[in-house]
Order: structure tokens, then C-alpha cells, then sequence
């Protein structure tokens, strides 16, 4: 009964810091919170998978989508490193 509760507020909270990061990104046009942001939408999306994958479609084995996303969030932000490395 807890673990669903745990996976939405992991969601929101991914999808706070997502509007955050987005309003931030909006007001100053940084490049990192740019890609902070594309990281976040990534991660969020993430956990509402692992929502439906665990508590809506039991039955269902989302493990690979939902690991192809998490590494597609992470390395949106690793790329967003690396170009503001190079724009140094």
C-alpha cells in the first residue's frame, strides 16, 4: 500500500523540479538548465512508467522502456555537460 504512494510523489517531485527548472531556464536562457530540464522531463517520465508498470500493469514487464528512458534522461544532461565544457 505504501510503495504506490512512494512512486506518485517520486513523479511529482520529478515533475516539481522539472517547473522549476523550466521557470529558471525561461528567465536567465542557460544553456545547463536547459538540459537540466530535458533531464527532469526524462526522469519524470520515467517514474510515471515505473507507476504504471508496477501498480496499473503488474502483468506487464516495462523493465527495458523504463530503463532505455532513464538512460536516455541521463545522458541528455551528460551531453549538456559536456557542451558547456567545450564552450569554455
Amino acid at each position: 500500500m505504501l510503495a504506490p504512494a512512494v512512486y506518485l510523489l517520486c513523479a511529482v517531485t520529478s515533475l516539481f523540479c522539472t517547473a522549476l527548472l523550466f521557470r529558471t531556464y525561461r528567465r536567465e536562457r542557460r544553456a545547463l538548465l536547459f538540459w537540466s530540464t530535458a533531464c527532469f522531463v526524462g526522469l519524470a517520465l520515467n517514474n510515471i512508467l515505473l507507476f504504471i508498470d508496477l501498480v496499473m500493469l503488474p502483468n506487464l514487464d516495462l523493465r527495458v522502456p523504463r530503463a532505455l528512458l532513464g538512460l536516455a534522461a541521463i545522458s541528455v544532461l551528460l551531453y549538456g555537460f559536456v557542451w558547456e565544457a567545450d564552450q569554455r
